[in-house]
């Protein structure tokens, strides 16, 4: 079954294409829709990119209309990203601000929530419907291994600790019953890397090769963020991968009208906004 769309997504923000129970929830915000002013015009929910906190926290009032948009209260967490791999599990009464950059609930009305703007937002749920989660994945939070960290939370405690080996040892148990949406990033023609990029992921998996191409400058390389993210996922046994195909229209950078990116806008414009992939149970 297609998820149901909330009633209230406004104008071009994303929902998910994907074949989840009903009571599964999720949205992807744009740019556009909210009260910041240039250059984080206009839906900006970043709070540490130098905007206006009065905007920021509209913009955050916005998104939790829309979250509750189907008549019951749904609770926005909020988290301080730092391109690890903890992942936070969620309650009603779980504080914002905690350092993670992953989160997972089995309680309605908690939505998960990642912010990006260039680095690659994956949303999960299991075809059951009992469990979300969400991963903010920068190339350093994906070669550490943030996609199976939050693969983690899915699997039973007798199986810790097999999606982390899985990209050694090939797929683990039960990864077949879990879906990943993966929301806009920086595309495969704007990824400027160096080596030591391309470095760090072939040398724990020389198939990640496939996912660089040499750029006209000297010793740099061209990343494709969601092909890596998707070889990843599919080395833990995740076969079921919606959303971001790498194709230009998820490009964060090629789609300014659309997309905040970090990279095409903070040394052109002194700073950027930031987005929020998010799901949740609904009661």
């Amino acid at each position: 079954m297609a998820q149901t769309a909330p009633s209230a997504v406004p104008h071009d923000w994303l929902v998910p294409d994907w074949p989840v129970p009903a009571r599964v929830r999720a949205l992807c915000t744009t740019r556009n829709g909210g009260v910041s002013a240039p250059p984080w015009d206009s839906f900006n929910l970043g709070r540490f990119v130098g905007d206006d906190p009065a905007a920021v926290q509209a913009n955050w009032a916005a998104l939790q209309d829309a979250l509750g948009a189907g008549g019951s209260v749904v609770r926005a967490v909020y988290l301080r990203q730092v391109h690890g791999t903890a992942v936070q599990p969620l309650d009603a009464h779980t504080p914002d601000g905690l350092d993670a950059d992953g989160c997972t609930t089995q309680a309605a009305g908690v939505a998960c929530i990642v912010m990006a703007a260039d680095c690659l937002p994956v949303l999960f749920t299991n075809r059951a419907g009992t469990r979300v989660a969400a991963a903010h994945a920068g190339w350093r939070g994906l070669a550490a291994g943030v996609l199976e960290s939050t693969l983690e939370c899915f699997r039973p405690a007798a199986q810790a600790g097999q999606a982390r080996a899985a990209i050694e040892n090939g797929a683990t148990a039960d990864a077949d019953d879990v879906m990943a949406w993966l929301g806009p990033c920086i595309g495969p023609e704007a990824f400027e890397v160096g080596a030591e990029v391309r470095e760090t992921f072939c040398a724990q998996d020389p198939r990640a090769a496939a996912y660089f191409r040499p750029h006209a400058s000297d010793g740099k390389w061209l990343a494709d963020l969601a092909g890596l993210a998707r070889h990843r996922l599919r080395a833990c046994g995740v076969t079921a991968l919606y959303g971001n195909d790498s194709t230009i229209a998820w490009c964060t950078v090629a789609n300014p009208s659309r997309f905040f990116s970090h990279r095409r806008d903070t040394a052109r414009l002194g700073s950027s906004g930031r987005m929020a992939a998010c799901i949740w149970l609904a009661a």
